[in-house]
Formats: structure tokens, C-alpha cells, sequence
């Protein structure tokens, strides 16, 4: 393993990271045209596209349906493969001719192909990275210019849902003859303290002319009050058609750290001037200052303090919406994250979008940046192994290069699950893409996730990454340290437990493989042969304290690979239809609309440290009177105590009075009916009534919850995730749960009847869902049905001057319930 040692088995990363844009970046983001299928000479300007949808980007068209098993269930059962165009036609305005106007995709899924006025500009087979086409030599500086893109992702490409299309955003770039290159700006510390940083900026200076120019650059830096805390200047010489390297050091007197509860980011504002001080280009940046430090004996440090990873794998659709790129359903996902407890997410198994590591920046939540789920060995038959000779080094030289200035990146990953594992030869192409990492960006480690244990390290990958990231592993922790003392170690990914929200079958604590209803018990027991429950994990890294921590398999259900139900890797052929209509994962602890499941509160019962406590099961067992049904308690307090209709069950000390649970997992030999010291269970004889939970830590009550048993559903209660929304820019979103009630209040956990939507006033109607791994109801339909008590409807704030938007829900035998959201006017508008 190829290690920058600082002392014994120490990997020390110190960096202070930026990133931004220049003043001359453009929205270019509506009126696009849209058409899906084959389209003879798509790129022809003379082509008439009056009939075609006009759409927003980013767009997804496979979101919109239908969903059929022949989509393949393995990838969400939606039509994402084929042939989509979208066109766009403008006009150069008086301050754009006779620029350097240049096109930035954020990403295309996939296989895209660009046009301008006919010429074209290239191709892009990766959809998860972004690029720039050079439009200049091509644009009529009068008249209509018309861009063109053609899409065309394959069936069996990926092993998850993609989505397709022009999924994240697009820009124009309009710059003079000289700008700050694209991606051109990197900015490392080094000795970084609370005292001081030692800052080194590198920018990249480009030249569009053949003459050499001399230009000014000015740098300010500015703290988050918008203080000037340093200001540097210096002269360069642009070699005309280059791109030159500019390089400045300075010391950063008393910086702002980013931590995770106080991710400070500062402001870098980078000026090139001509001779005659005329501004050429202005290129805006926000950086973090921090160090990184990963030790093979005692975890991972930020800021010199000790910080175990406690990460979820994350796929990049956001459920209803599709892959559909949107800064606030990103948001919303990491906050409920956050609310969890969770301090990192991997990025799986692709490059993030841009928004996705921008909120991780402000919101303080640590990164493993993941490229390639294939390197040059099939997966699926029309994977990146296809491509992985010829795009390989410049996907992962763009992916670093694009994301290298985000302060919440500690990891670069080159891999997943990957096949060369098997491969005598197999650590040369781990070596590779480690040099590749190292050159483009000296300041992180490297690392790949491994589910191979014994190939991955006979065949000496895993000596050949930074950091060696296991799958799966857990029970291998001791005997990996015993082994490899001066391994620096982690879970890349851990536990795979499914599970519907508020499903419980009987018997209820079996673990079985499907079920006829297409649902998983809640119970939080059940996975395939690899996976196991979150205790132990746990356990195990309690156990092992030099493992950095684990990243859990995945924050959120995700569309596609619906395990249990329909397939598994390698079979099948790749399609996953036998258990149709099950479409979407069980994995997470936090269903596809973002309603939590009982997994959330266990995670959270170890994760955070504000007083909680969650029961389970519901409490409507019509037909069990008298049998006896298993009841947990999942808390982070001391202990706790159990009430029926008033009565005590007794009050039980956690980790002391443990809750058995049955497990059975590859490389466990521990018992299958397992004493868990992180929940608290009561066999309780069922009678209707009042079920309670009251935690303390001595003799205080710090948390309670209770569950009642219901009558009849009658009302609908409408809460929104945010009664304001700040900017009516047409982007912003506000999500509204719906759940169904009694008639003294009470949530009627399995009702399952009809819920229909409507969206009025400021607002418009974007999606729907319920979170049920195996409906059919696609996301624009605004009548549904409940789930287990639940449903969500998506809107829109209009862009403009900002007003109310009204959400009214209606149900067959339910009183109607609406609510209001204000919307402000859009501040940059103004």
C-alpha cells in the first residue's frame, strides 16, 4: 500500500478547498424542446421541433412512466432506455457577440451527443459527470443559434435506476479572451490550526488568443459576514492559446475551521485584469479550511479531534422526482440524514451532482467521493466496462478535478465491488487509478469498497488503495487488524437490512426469504445471506476501535433492485422480473418520499444523543387477543419502562436487559437467537387500547411515544416541511405528508384507502408517493393510495413575486384537509 506517512501508520491530509463560477456563468436552463424516440437529422436547424414538449432542466424522461417489467424491475421498471432530443434555440445578446461563449453540461444520461447549428461539438458516454463544449467558432452573432442533444442511455447499463436525459443543469459560459480556466481554481493548507493555515492557491489562467498578455490578478478573501480577511496581488503573463498555471501562498491568520457543527466556508473572489485595469473575468469561489488525518490505530481525525464515520450509502434518484436534479429534495434528504445522526455519506456508486456537494459543505457532512461501480470486468452487459479503456482516466481525472474544491470530501473512491478482485493481475488497475488520484489531487487518500475478502487481498488490491474499504466485513474486523496492523480500515458498506414501513408479518420474528404481499417486516431482521442487522455492526465496531466507522447500506430506498424480490446480481440474465410489481428498494431506513421506518430510530438510538425513544410495533392486532406480540423499544437514553392501557410491563435497563433477535449472516459464528445489548423487548399478550413508552436516564423522564389502537380513518392530517419558502424562483419545492387519522386524532398506521391531491394559487403540482416498494402509481398522478397511513404530494413555488400556494387532500370517507404555504419573491430577481 502506497502511503504519505507523516509518523507510524498515520495518513495526514491538511486542505483548505474551493469551488465556484464565473461571473459569465448563465443560466441556460428553460424552454428547452423535448422528444422522445428516434429523430432523423435532430440536429438540423432547419429542423421544424414547434410540436415538441417544452421542458425544464433538468429533466428526467423516464420518471414519467409507465412502469412495466419490461423497463426491467432490477431498474425501477421505468422506461430510462432509448432515444431522447432536446433542442434549444437563442440569440446572442450585445454583450455576448463576439465572446468566448462555451456550453456546460452538469450531466447527461447518457451516451450524449451535442450540436451547434449543425457542427458537432462531440460525444459523452459517462452520465454522471459534467463538460464544456467550446461554442465560439460556430455561433451566428445575428440571427438564431440552435443547440442540439441527443441521449440515448442502454438497457442493461446500469444495475440500479439512472433516470435519462438532461438530468442535472446546463450553463453558458461566457468569458473573454482570457478567463479563469474550467475547473481552474485549487486552493491546499497545510499545518492548518486554529492559529493559523498555511494557504496555497492554484489558478488556472486561460488564453483563447495567440498573443501573450500580461494580466493583473486580484484576490480577495472574505469570512461568511462578508469581512475581507486577506487581499493578495500579482501579475501573470497569459502565453497566447495556453493555459497557464498561477500560483500564491499566504497564512491564514486565526481561520474558521469547517467542522460538522460549524462548517464555516470562506469566500475567494478571483479578478483578471488587463493592463488598462479592465476586468476580464471575475470568478467567485467559497472554500473551507480543515485537516484530515486517518490513523491505522486510532480512527479518523478532523481538525485534530476524533470522528467515527457514521455514513449511509446514498444512490442519487430522489424517489419521486426521478434523478431530476433539486437543491431542496436534496436538501431535505440530508437533513433527515442529519436528524438520524449521520456525519458522512458515500457517494454510490457514481459522481454526485453539484448540489449534493455544495449542501454537504454547508450542512457539515463528511464525503467519500465515488467514481466507478465497473472497471474493465462485466457486470452487466452494457456496464462501464465498455467504455472503461478509452474514458476511464479522463472520467476520474474530471471527477477529481470538478469536485477536488469541496472541504467535505475526505476520500476519493475508485471502485466498487469491482471484478478484477478475482484477478491475479487485478491490483495494476487498482494501482493506476490510485496514481491518477495522487496527481490530480495530493491533499485525499484514495480507497475502493471490497465485497471479495479474500481475493481483494490475495491478489493485493487492497494493498494498492490508501484506505482499504470492506463490504460486508464486520465479523472480519479483528482478524483483518490481526493481520494487517498498518491497515487504515473501514465498513464502505455495511448491513443491507430491508424492510417496508409499518409492515409487520407473522410469525413476526421469522426470517424468511419473500412474502406473498411483496413487503418486508418492519422488524428490521431481515436481508439476503451477506447482509445483517445494524447491532452488529454495531457490535463489531465497538469492538474494533481502530475501524474508521461504516457507511450502512443506503440512507434512503432508492428506485431499483428491489431485493428480496425479483433477482440478484448475475441472474436472470440482468432483468429482475420475477416478483413484478415490485419496483424500488427496502434497504433503507427511510422510505423513497422520506417517511422514516422503525431502522431510522435504531440507527438514531446510537447515533445521536438528544433524549428519544420509538416503539414498535403498531398497536391494531384485531384477532391476536391474548397472543403474545413482540414489542421493541429502540432509545439512547438508560432505560426504559412499558405501559398497557396504564399498567406497568416493567421497566428495562439497556444493554443490560437485551432484546433477542434472530441472525444469521456469511462469516458470523455467533448465536442465531442473539442477546442485543441496543434494544429493549417486551412480549406483550395483545389487548386494544394504549401502548407507552417512557425512557429515563436515572429517575428523569427524558422521552416517551405512544401508540394507540384505532378506530375508522375519518380525517387527513397535512403537514408541510416548511411553512415558508424564501425564494419563489420556479425551482424551489415544499413537500407535504399527509397521513390518516381517527376520529379523537390518532394515526391509523394500516390504512391503505385512496388520497387524491390538488395544488393551488402560487404553486404548482410536481409528484406523488406513498413509499411502497411494490405500487404502481406513477409520481403524476395526484389520486393514490395511502401506505400504511401515509402519502406525499410534491409542489412547486411559481416563480415570480411570491404569494400562497394551497394544498388540499381529499379521501373516500375522509374529511378534506388543505393547508398553506407562503412563498417569497425570488431576492436575485429583485
Amino acid at each position: 500500500m502506497k502511503y504519505y506517512l507523516i509518523n507510524f501508520f498515520v495518513l495526514l491530509f491538511c486542505s483548505s478547498l474551493v469551488y465556484g463560477q464565473s461571473t459569465g456563468h448563465t443560466d441556460f436552463n428553460n424552454d428547452w424542446k423535448f422528444f422522445k424516440g428516434e429523430v432523423k437529422d435532430g440536429q438540423s436547424p432547419t429542423l421544424d421541433d414547434s410540436k415538441w414538449r417544452t421542458v425544464q432542466i433538468p429533466h428526467d424522461w423516464a420518471i414519467e412512466g409507465p412502469f412495466s417489467k419490461e423497463y426491467n424491475a432490477r431498474c425501477g421498471g421505468l422506461p430510462f432506455h432509448g432515444e431522447g432530443w432536446y433542442r434549444k434555440s437563442f440569440t446572442l445578446t450585445n454583450t455576448q457577440k463576439e465572446k468566448n461563449i462555451a456550453i456546460e453540461f452538469e450531466g447527461v444520461m447518457k451516451n450524449s451527443e451535442v450540436w451547434i447549428n449543425g457542427h458537432y461539438l462531440g460525444k459523452r458516454p459517462f452520465g454522471y459527470l459534467g463538460f464544456e463544449y467550446d461554442l465560439t467558432p460556430y455561433l451566428h452573432q445575428e440571427g438564431m443559434n440552435i443547440i442540439a442533444v441527443k441521449a440515448k442511455p442502454e438497457d442493461l447499463s446500469s444495475r440500479w435506476y439512472p433516470g435519462a436525459g438532461m438530468y442535472r443543469k446546463v450553463w453558458l459560459n461566457i468569458n473573454n479572451d482570457i478567463r479563469v480556466a474550467h475547473w481552474g481554481t485549487f486552493v491546499t493548507s497545510t499545518n492548518v490550526s486554529a492559529k493559523v493555515a498555511s494557504v496555497n492557491i492554484q489558478l488556472e489562467i486561460q488564453n483563447f488568443k495567440a498573443a501573450d498578455q500580461i494580466v493583473s490578478v486580484v484576490q480577495t478573501i472574505k469570512n461568511n459576514l462578508g469581512e475581507t480577511v486577506k487581499e493578495l496581488q500579482h501579475k501573470a503573463v497569459a502565453e497566447g492559446s495556453k493555459t497557464i498555471i498561477s500560483e500564491q501562498s499566504f497564512n491564514l491568520i486565526q481561520p474558521q475551521l469547517w467542522t460538522l457543527t460549524s462548517p464555516h466556508l470562506y469566500q475567494l473572489e478571483t479578478e483578471l485584469k488587463d493592463k488598462n485595469g479592465k476586468i476580464l473575468d471575475r470568478y467567485t469561489t467559497k472554500f473551507g479550511v480543515r485537516s484530515i488525518q486517518f490513523t491505522a490505530n486510532d480512527g479518523f481525525f478532523l481538525n485534530g479531534k476524533r470522528t467515527e464515520l457514521k455514513g449511509v450509502c446514498l444512490h442519487h434518484d430522489l424517489g419521486p422526482l426521478g434523478t431530476a436534479v433539486n437543491r431542496r429534495a436534496t436538501e431535505r434528504q440530508l437533513e433527515i440524514m442529519k436528524e438520524m445522526g449521520v456525519n458522512a455519506i458515500r457517494t454510490s456508486h457514481n459522481p454526485p451532482s453539484r448540489e449534493q456537494l455544495e449542501l454537504c459543505d454547508e450542512m457539515g457532512i463528511l464525503v467519500i467521493d465515488e467514481a466507478f461501480d465497473e472497471w474493465g470486468i462485466q457486470k452487466i452487459e452494457n456496464g462501464y466496462h465498455t467504455i472503461f479503456d478509452e474514458w476511464h482516466e479522463r472520467d476520474l481525472t474530471d471527477m477529481i478535478r470538478r469536485d477536488r474544491n469541496h472541504p467535505s470530501i475526505i476520500m476519493w473512491s475508485i471502485g466498487n465491488e469491482i471484478r478484477e478482485q478475482k484477478e491475479k493481475d487485478g491490483w495494476k488497475v487498482a494501482q493506476k487509478l490510485g496514481e491518477i488520484c495522487h496527481r490530480e489531487d495530493p491533499s485525499r487518500p484514495n480507497t475502493a469498497g471490497f465485497n471479495q475478502y479474500e481475493n481483494s487481498i490475495k491478489n493485493k488490491l487492497a494493498h494498492h488503495v490508501d484506505i482499504v474499504g470492506f463490504n460486508y466485513k464486520a465479523a472480519k474486523y479483528a482478524e483483518i487488524k490481526e493481520n494487517y496492523p498498518d491497515w487504515i480500515v473501514y465498513g464502505s458498506e455495511t448491513e443491507s437490512i430491508t424492510s417496508s414501513r409499518g409492515v409487520y408479518h407473522t410469525p413476526f420474528l421469522e426470517k424468511y426469504e419473500k412474502n406473498t404481499d411483496h413487503q418486508v417486516t418492519s422488524y428490521d431482521i431481515i436481508g439476503p445471506i451477506w447482509s445483517y442487522p445494524p447491532d452488529m455492526e454495531f457490535k463489531f465496531l465497538e469492538e474494533n476501535p481502530s475501524i474508521l466507522g461504516e457507511f450502512m447500506w443506503t440512507g434512503f430506498d432508492y428506485l431499483g433492485e428491489p431485493t428480496p424480490y425479483g433477482g440478484r446480481d448475475n441472474s436472470t440474465n440482468g432483468y429482475w422480473n420475477d416478483d413484478w410489481p415490485n419496483k424500488s428498494s427496502f434497504f433503507g431506513p427511510v422510505d423513497l418520499c422520506g417517511f422514516k421506518k422503525d431502522r431510522f430510530y435504531l440507527y438514531q438510538s446510537q447515533w445521536t444523543d438528544t433524549p428519544m425513544v420509538h416503539l414498535l410495533p403498531h398497536w391494531n392486532w384485531k384477532g391476536y387477543e391474548g397472543k403474545e406480540i413482540p414489542v421493541f423499544a429502540y432509545t439512547n437514553a438508560e432505560s426504559a419502562e412499558l405501559f398497557l392501557n396504564g399498567i406497568s410491563l416493567g421497566k428495562k435497563v439497556k444493554g443490560v436487559d437485551k432484546g433477542i433477535v434472530p441472525i444469521k449472516f456469511s462469516y458470523y459464528e455467533g448465536p442465531y437467537n442473539y442477546p442485543s445489548p441496543y434494544r429493549l423487548r417486551w412480549d406483550v399478550p395483545y389487548e386494544k387500547g394504549e401502548l407507552k413508552v417512557v425512557a429515563y436516564n436515572g429517575d428523569k423522564v427524558v422521552s416517551e411515544e405512544v401508540i394507540n389502537t384505532t378506530s375508522k380513518a375519518k380525517n387527513i392530517e397535512l403537514t408541510a416541511d416548511r411553512k415558508i419558502i424564501s425564494s419563489a424562483n420556479g425551482e424551489d419545492l415544499v413537500f407535504v405528508t399527509a397521513r390518516a387519522l381517527d376520529t379523537e386524532g390518532n394515526f391509523c398506521a394500516t390504512y391503505n384507502g385512496q388520497i387524491q391531491f390538488s395544488v393551488t394559487g402560487d404553486g404548482t403540482f410536481e409528484a406523488t408517493g406513498n413509499g411502497d416498494p411494490a405500487s404502481l402509481t406513477l409520481p403524476e398522478n395526484k389520486k393514490l393510495k395511502f401506505f400504511n397511513g401515509m402519502a406525499l404530494v410534491i409542489a412547486r413555488a411559481n416563480k415570480g413575486d411570491g404569494g400562497k400556494i394551497i394544498i388540499s387532500a381529499t379521501g373516500k370517507g375522509l374529511k378534506k384537509a388543505q393547508i398553506t404555504v407562503e412563498t417569497k419573491a425570488n431576492p436575485k430577481a429583485l
